[in-house]
């Protein structure tokens, strides 16, 4: 069942690549992000950021996704590293991300953060009949009824 959550979490993350991330440890909020995806890296994504983002220095990190359609849900532990590979920020950057950078790509402001992905618990809403019923009839509900849920290594 792991790897087909794991799949099911990558392919809803391409869809909606938007994350709740904070460090682990300090009292501030989570903030929205856009994760920047490469297929070839199924243990990290990427943000660009700016210097004065409370996240910009890295650390351990927590971020919370929830699918575009809330099919899906996790939660993913990791850490945050500057990313100082030039190839790496010439591959993620678009036209996008280029709009929120005066100086591109050389803009003094710019930080690439990578994050390394530990794990994460993930779980999904797909009822199906039987537990659609039980909902609607107020019938107790067993784990799974509603969907599945793993912890899993990224």
């Amino acid at each position: 069942m792991s790897d087909d959550i794991k799949k099911q979490f990558w392919k809803a993350l391409a869809d909606s690549p938007y994350v709740m991330v904070g460090t682990t440890g300090s009292r501030e909020h989570h903030i929205p992000m856009n994760a920047q995806l490469d297929k070839d890296a199924n243990s990290a994504f990427w943000f660009f950021t700016s210097t004065d983002n409370r996240l910009a220095n890295g650390g351990p990190a927590m971020a919370q996704f929830a699918s575009k359609g809330h099919e899906l849900f996790a939660c993913i532990a990791g850490t945050l590293v500057v990313e100082n590979d030039r190839a790496v920020l010439d591959r993620l950057w678009s036209n996008g991300v280029a709009a929120w950078y005066d100086g591109g790509k050389d803009d003094p402001k710019l930080v690439l953060l990578r994050f390394d992905l530990a794990d994460a618990e993930i779980w999904t809403a797909d009822p199906g009949i039987k537990g659609v019923f039980k909902l609607m009839t107020g019938m107790k509900m067993n784990e799974g009824d509603l969907g599945k849920h793993a912890e899993v290594a990224l």
